[in-house]
């Protein structure tokens, strides 16, 4: 095939790894990560974590961002292109509605994110570590509804710009600044008093912790991490130039993404072993050790204000990469199955935005009384993406690939410009692995959400 001349594409190999790591490098990586190997045992839960990085994360990724240069289209486009039967629609539209659903109440924790940065250049320290003022800010709908705005402009304004001028060029600029930011803050945690506990816990495997409960949330942190599954991949894949190597570009990828969430661990983990001895009811709390635990920890230490201000400009930068790349794959989807321009199908992602956004920013406030399966609505959103829509459109992916495009169709595609080094990994992965896996990540959330087993 050749270039699709009309198509937007990346300057280069470097603007496609700075977008991509940008869209794994997020609020996932921040707290969810931390939290997470905090809960399932430190280090072992870090060495499963690279493992499946290494394998199933990498054939995922290296399936989606061939799909996508293969066939010069987003999600819907690029499963259409090998049929029009309704799997293959049902197959793309699932992997172009998840960005859709999920970056609007990923804007709200950013605009979370914008109240604490804005909170700390004030000098708010002291405030912001009351066990009261995130549970305050987050029931004032006003406030959360004008700070959720802010970033959803921020997002469109870069989304607007296009895929050189905006996506790519605040990608190469941000990425630097935040692994610069993830060094300078890491740095900071571990030579606090008692850190270092937390260093070795976070660090070395202790095998007895290990459970298969381990190897399912690791599994579940890959993807809401690396952006699998979500249409992104597919569609930065559809910007990438043929000459660019995919597979060097893949293993760029996986080394970003693993060394900010290896920064944001030794940001977090030590700070809290520090702060509370590794109390496990300070490590476990989930999306709260950010808004609550952290800055009473901050608030402890003579450099409370500095912490703050860049801890949280970390979080932002990281999050606003995410969102813009959430955002791109739902313009690049509108723009190609309605034959929009960017401005208009911009517009249309930003209506999204703000309905569904203002459910979930109001769901803790003037919409708390309103539930769903016994969740408010930003709960609700993040589970119906990340534990039941996320797995069922990666088996579509695998799917495609096995039954549809077949392995050596796609190794041709991957094989014009990499030397496909793990070829033997991704074939094994993607055969008999990546399917039966997929199947236990969404069986598992499914149980725990019914009460029957507690991840």
């Amino acid at each position: 095939m050749n270039e699709d001349k009309n198509r937007a594409n990346f300057s280069n190999r470097l603007g496609f790894v700075m977008a991509a790591a940008g869209s794994a490098v997020g609020l996932g990586n921040i707290w969810r990560f931390p939290y997470l190997a905090a809960k399932y045992g430190g280090g072992i839960f870090l060495l499963v974590y690279l493992i499946l990085v290494a394998t199933f994360g990498y054939t995922m990724i290296m399936s989606e961002t061939t799909l996508g240069r293969m066939t010069k289209k987003s999600p819907v486009g690029a499963f259409s292109f090998f049929g029009h039967r309704f799997s293959l629609r049902f197959g793309g539209w699932i992997n172009a509605i998840i960005p859709m659903l999920i970056v609007p109440y990923y804007s709200v924790i950013g605009g979370w994110v914008c109240k604490y940065l804005f909170a700390y250049m004030q000098g708010h320290v002291q405030q912001l570590a009351s066990d009261t003022y995130f549970s305050n800010f987050i029931q004032n709908g006003t406030s959360v509804e004008l700070f959720f705005l802010l970033f959803t402009f921020l997002t469109l304004l870069i989304i607007i710009m296009g895929v050189q001028n905006g996506i790519e060029k605040v990608s190469k600029i941000m990425m630097p600044i935040l692994i610069v930011l993830a060094f300078i803050i890491a740095g900071y945690s571990v030579s606090r008093p008692g850190a270092m506990a937390g260093v070795k816990y976070f660090l070395i495997p202790n095998f007895k912790a290990f459970s298969w409960m381990t190897v399912v949330t690791a599994l579940g942190q890959m993807f809401y991490s690396l952006s699998i599954a979500m249409g992104i991949l597919i569609t930065f894949g559809s910007y990438m130039k043929k000459d660019v190597d995919i597979e060097k570009s893949t293993s760029q990828v996986e080394i970003f993404d693993t060394l900010i969430a290896i920064l944001a661990g030794l940001m977090i983990i030590p700070a809290v072993f520090a702060f509370s001895g590794g109390d496990a009811a300070s490590l476990g709390k989930g999306p709260s050790l950010m808004f609550i635990t952290l800055p009473k920890v901050f608030a402890s230490t003579g450099m409370g204000t500095f912490a703050g201000i860049l801890f949280f400009l970390l979080v932002l930068l990281a999050a606003l990469t995410s969102s813009i790349a959430l955002a791109e794959s739902a313009v690049s989807t509108f723009e190609d199955e309605l034959g929009w321009n960017r401005q208009k199908s911009t517009l249309l992602i930003g209506a999204i935005m703000l309905g569904l956004g203002t459910l979930s920013s109001l769901g803790f406030g003037p919409l708390a009384s309103i539930q769903i399966l016994g969740m408010d609505f930003l709960d609700f959103f993040d589970f119906l993406t990340n534990s039941i829509m996320m797995p069922i459109a990666a088996i579509c992916t695998c799917l495609l690939v096995l039954r549809v495009v077949t392995i050596p169709r796609l190794s041709k595609e991957i094989e014009r410009s990499s030397q496909f080094k793990r070829k033997k990994i991704f074939i094994f992965i993607l055969k008999y692995l990546a399917i039966p896996f997929l199947l236990i990540i969404l069986a598992s959330s499914v149980l725990d959400v019914l009460g029957i087993i507690h991840m």
